[in-house]
């Protein structure tokens, strides 16, 4: 089980690497266009972000409920993935976004954990604002 826990973190890196790579290249690479029938099998494997990970409730060791991902940025310098997590608030009034790096988050028993988080340290982050398009 662990092994398939990270098999799936692997995979959604890879998947975001992928994207980074291809959606912000500055020049044309040579070489083949895509993924490879063996990373295209791998990338089966893996979580989808748009179904699988947005959306999803964050919990910390307590399994107490901490936040919510509300989205995932993948930065074009390094291909680097962030969480945005939504923390605080009520029925969605008072809420605030923070950066998460995705390296930071487990999977278990199909949750998104968060180990040593608390809302109150959430809370306490910088908040993240998107810059206007």
């Amino acid at each position: 089980m662990l092994h398939a826990k990270k098999h799936l973190i692997v995979a959604l890196a890879m998947a975001l690497s992928l994207i980074a790579a291809t959606a912000f290249a500055q020049t044309p690479v040579a070489g083949t266009i895509g993924v490879t029938v063996e990373e295209g099998k791998i990338l089966a494997k893996g979580w989808s972000i748009k179904k699988d990970i947005l959306g999803m409730d964050v919990y910390n060791d307590a399994n107490d409920k901490v936040g919510t991902v509300e989205d995932i940025i993948v930065t074009p310098e390094k291909a680097t993935s962030y969480a945005i997590v939504g923390v605080g608030g009520f029925l969605g009034m008072g809420e605030r976004e923070v950066a998460i790096p995705v390296n930071q988050f487990k999977m278990n028993n199909k949750r998104i954990v968060l180990h040593g988080a608390t809302k109150d340290a959430l809370k306490n982050l910088p908040e993240f604002k998107y810059i206007n398009n």
